[in-house]
């Protein structure tokens, strides 16, 4: 893999990605994002349907969280995760957890864990506490760290050498280390960002050493994680110790959510992104919104996930907002939110009604469900050239939400996935015009 720096501009980098995937052909824009993938599937769309959105990126997303429980199936399979699912052309990312699920806090672990050795009665080590405790150095199989990974069928602790056998079993061509995250739940302590950090540092030598022994990883990139909660001091430290080491990008972790004020977590990212090597790609997670994004551009960041058009989706929304930054931008956005025919649907009502229905929703969606839509018979983004509204109306995809068909989400999701890739597209095009400040304009009139 490299990366070539177009621009660089008030800390935005424009550049690509080459050499990427087994065969080394695919390419990657930047800034960009993900294909997010559910068990590494797109959710609600097929193959044939993932094909008709424009502008789908090159590398594709895999959560750990979703794939844990099929780590035996693909250990028989020894193809790999990306022919099993059907996309064995793709560049594969595989990382830690779902950023559309948040995990719960507190549960990283530091824990002896042990297996009792052939032959021994575990009634008789409880009763007999000494001989328990001399006996533990022979029968403890190991002694690591965990980190807790959320699947399907709940919690499961994931020590370096456990997660290093699910990566031979997937073989994705990235792959987020194994980290202690485990710090956004509040103001970190500085002990616990130290202790986080040196945990992270830890995994990441082991697991590199592990990959070294692993033939079916040695064409992977070892994504190293940045940690250190909201304390700077053990941010940089953290980035200047992974950096040291042998990885092929950076992820810079524990910035979504809203535990840590804003103020401070662009100051962090523009902190730990000037400790970063320039021709390495740095990563984020759980950021989705679109003035989020761009505040993080402009901090350094070149890669983001797209879970925000499946939460969107999933809300019954479908994303309406304007990236474009050419002249008379405000009659677009008026024009695409139904902002002009506000005095005669009510729409202040509409919004207040909406917000009590999902506090989630945010200003760059439209609620279908919404009974203005009924008789709306435009597309759901005028201008848009998604195949929903080439070939549907409002008024369709809200008859399809109120009656629970599941084609709903199917046309929600292939426009969602289409105007958020295309919004990075803007984001590119606004870099090599010199006109960031005026989409960054656009896009924040929009989030008030």
């Amino acid at each position: 893999m490299k990366l070539s720096l177009s621009r660089v501009v008030s800390g935005c980098r424009l550049g690509t990605l080459t050499n990427l995937g087994k065969n080394g052909v695919q390419t990657m824009e930047l800034p960009g994002c993900l294909l997010y993938t559910k068990t590494g599937s797109p959710p609600h769309l097929t193959h044939d349907t993932l094909q008709a959105i424009e502008g789908v990126p090159a590398v594709v997303q895999l959560t750990l969280s979703t794939l844990v429980e099929l780590h035996e199936v693909l250990e028989e399979y020894k193809a790999g995760i990306g022919k099993f699912i059907g996309m064995p052309e793709s560049v594969l990312y595989c990382s830690l957890h779902d950023s559309s699920t948040p995990c719960p806090p507190g549960y990283n672990s530091n824990k002896v864990q042990g297996r009792l050795g052939t032959g021994l009665n575990p009634t008789l080590l409880i009763s007999h506490r000494l001989q328990c405790c001399q006996m533990a150095t022979t029968f403890c199989r190991y002694s690591l760290k965990t980190v807790s990974i959320w699947g399907y069928g709940g919690r499961m602790e994931m020590t370096a050498s456990k997660f290093m056998s699910m990566q031979r079993a997937l073989q994705p061509d990235w792959l987020q280390c194994l980290s202690d995250g485990d710090t956004i739940s509040g103001e970190t302590s500085r002990k616990r960002a130290k202790k986080s950090v040196d945990r992270s540092l830890s995994f990441l030598d082991e697991c590199l050493q592990l990959q070294e022994k692993s033939p079916e990883l040695q064409g992977s990139m070892m994504v190293g994680v940045i940690e250190g909660g909201d304390v700077l001091e053990e941010r940089l430290r953290s980035a200047r110790e992974t950096a040291k080491r042998p990885v092929g990008g950076f992820l810079l972790d524990g910035f979504q959510g809203q535990a840590m004020a804003k103020e401070t977590k662009l100051k962090l990212m523009a902190s730990v992104t000037a400790e970063l090597p320039e021709d390495k790609p740095r990563l984020i997670h759980g950021i989705g919104k679109p003035d989020e994004v761009l505040e993080c551009i402009e901090r350094g960041v070149d890669v983001f996930e797209s879970f925000f058009p499946y939460q969107v989706t999933e809300r019954g929304c479908a994303l309406s907002f304007s990236y474009d930054y050419n002249p008379d931008p405000e009659a677009a956005v008026l024009e695409q939110n139904g902002i002009q025919d506000a005095g005669k649907n009510g729409i202040e009502k509409d919004i207040n009604e909406t917000s009590k229905a999902d506090p989630e929703i945010t200003s760059f969606e439209i609620f279908l469900k919404e009974k203005r839509y009924r008789d709306d018979f435009g597309p759901l983004v005028h201008g848009c050239t998604c195949y929903c509204c080439q070939n549907h109306s409002r008024a369709y995809v809200h008859h399809l939400l109120v009656t629970n068909e599941l084609l709903a989400s199917v046309l929600l999701m292939m426009h969602n996935f289409q105007h958020y890739f295309s919004f990075f597209h803007s984001i590119r095009d606004a870099l090599r015009d010199d006109r960031l400040d005026q989409l960054k304009e656009l896009i924040f009139r929009q989030a008030l």
